[in-house]
């Protein structure tokens, strides 16, 4: 893999860049749809790519349970098995350990969790997860870290910096596939001090790339821009910086302000699925009854194939009705949203604009 910085933005510290990784070039700031298991739901990777995709997340936890990472690699990689030939990031499942807390024991060797499909016993350790990322193939793999949960208790977090440290040194050393880069990732949850030892501990391991994570996990924005701000300063200028599971517009935009170069997000779709969208004037739900008779487009100012050819009530009808049609068309119109959103920063950082992009931006879209 490699990276360089295209154009540094004078206003802020938004750049462009280029990251050519053995599935084809990948221009940032990028977001990346997640596919959980193996697919982003409801499209179909020829959709993904007419809408702009060029890198989708895959996960790690999901995918050793099922189908199983062995399986994957026999069909020749997590690329061919799900069609798909663009970039593939994937997380290690540091954050199933976070978020299903109910089911895991965390020790310093590594994690014991039952499977929430069938409750079976399971136990990740850095160097088991590196042998599963390499079998999937992804052209980013992501180490193995301790995600500590919101709020939580500054000896909680600085535990959680520790092992993250510990685990990225063993992931390091057992990570061997060549065509996979290999990213660290920084914790610290909203404590300064320890964001910068994590920072000083990581960025000393020399990955190729690196993850903030940790974030937008119950935090107000507040902090995670102050957060943000501070690592801006911190992370090595020439290699990628990688803002994990946050989507939501106005983050895509302050977190690319900040000096970030990738994102992701399950919001675009999971919003899909309780009928809401992105639109230029801020989240919209379609199933409110409001829109029953309403035969405008989800969004005027989109040119989506959505918003070109289906109405609001037409959509709400849909998922009122529980068809599967309403999930797919809101779907491909937020992943579309975000794609575009990407765009235009693009463009504003490319044409000495982004200070007119953001005051434009945060002044049209409602919160």
């Amino acid at each position: 893999m490699q990276f360089e910085v295209l154009q540094q933005d004078s206003f802020s510290s938004a750049r462009l860049g280029r990251l050519t990784t053995s599935h084809g070039i990948v221009e940032t700031p990028v977001f990346m749809p997640v596919g959980t298991q193996g697919t982003v739901k409801t499209l179909t990777p020829e959709e993904l790519e007419e809408i702009g995709v060029s890198i989708l997340l895959g996960n790690t936890y999901h995918l050793y349970l099922r189908p199983g990472d062995e399986l994957v690699a026999r069909a020749g990689d997590l690329h061919g098995f799900m069609h798909w030939e663009k970039g593939i990031l994937t997380d290690s499942g540091g954050f199933q350990v976070f978020s299903l807390s109910g089911l895991r024991q965390i020790t310093d060797e590594g994690v014991w969790f039952s499977s929430h499909i069938d409750g079976s016993r399971h136990f990740f350790t850095p160097e088991k997860v590196m042998a599963i990322e390499q079998n999937l193939g992804a052209d980013i793999a992501m180490c193995f870290d301790e995600c500590a949960p919101y709020p939580c208790s500054y000896e909680e977090a600085e535990k959680a910096v520790e092992r993250t440290t510990l685990w990225a040194r063993r992931c390091r050393e057992s990570h061997t596939r060549s065509d996979q880069a290999l990213f660290g990732i920084i914790q610290g949850n909203v404590f300064p001090d320890l964001r910068a030892r994590s920072a000083r501990e990581i960025t000393a391991l020399d990955f190729p790339g690196y993850a903030i994570g940790g974030l937008s996990v119950g935090e107000s924005k507040h902090d995670m821009y102050k957060i943000l701000d501070m690592v801006d300063e911190l992370l090595p200028a020439d290699k990628p910086r990688y803002l994990m599971g946050v989507g939501a517009p106005e983050d895509l935009v302050e977190g690319v302000m900040r000096g970030v170069d990738m994102f992701d997000c399950v919001l675009p779709t999971r919003l899909a699925r309780h009928g809401t969208a992105f639109t230029h004037r801020g989240k919209l739900v379609v199933r409110n009854a409001v829109y029953a008779e309403d035969f405008s487009p989800v969004d005027h100012e989109c040119d989506c194939y959505v918003c070109k050819n289906y109405t609001r009530a037409y959509i709400r009808h849909l998922i009122k009705a529980g068809e599967i049609l309403g999930l797919r068309l809101l779907s491909y119109h937020n992943i579309y949203f975000l794609i575009e959103l990407i765009e235009n920063i693009k463009s504003a950082i490319q044409n000495k604009q982004m200070e007119t992009f953001y005051n434009n931006f945060m002044q049209q879209y409602q919160l």
